[in-house]
């Protein structure tokens, strides 16, 4: 396993990876103790989120490998179908999911979403246009959401 760390906008981001992919991106709550063994993969992925902080990025090409379940699997999928600057709700990914009333199991699953912005949850709001849930936060879920309407042309 490699890692290394990321100054964002909205905090420090941990990004792990094998040699394959990318298999997290999280917010810390702390400055980090352990020093950066990077890669390739960690230094492309660190590219990349600077040039989506700097609005110039709205697709991303590391390759990902997040862990979760079959289902986790499906929903991760239809949220990183999300286009940038868009959103839709926790229903809308449960049909994309193949699975239409489980609109509460995709607030679950985009809440153990191992990799923020890359697969991003922040995109998926309430039926009524809230924003609800973000393992990062609400503040920075409206940052992200903002960061992206401004740049979306």
């Amino acid at each position: 396993m490699y890692h290394t760390f990321y100054q964002s906008p909205i905090g420090t981001l941990a990004i792990r990876s094998t040699d394959e992919a990318v298999t997290e991106i999280s917010l810390l709550t702390e400055e980090p103790k352990e020093s950066p063994r990077e890669n390739q993969l960690t230094r492309d992925c660190k590219k990349e989120l600077a040039e989506y902080f700097q609005g110039k990025r709205k697709t991303f090409t590391v390759p990902l490998a997040p862990k979760g379940t079959v289902f986790q699997q499906k929903v991760w999928k239809a949220v990183r179908e999300i286009p940038y600057g868009c959103t839709q709700t926790y229903g809308e990914i449960a049909e994309k999911a193949g699975s239409p009333k489980a609109y509460r199991a995709v607030g679950m699953a985009n809440h153990q979403n191992p990799i923020l912005i890359l697969t991003p949850c922040h995109r998926v709001i309430g039926s009524n246009g809230s924003l609800t849930g973000y393992a990062a936060g609400i503040d920075n879920k409206r940052y992200l959401l903002e960061l992206e309407k401004k740049n979306k042309e």
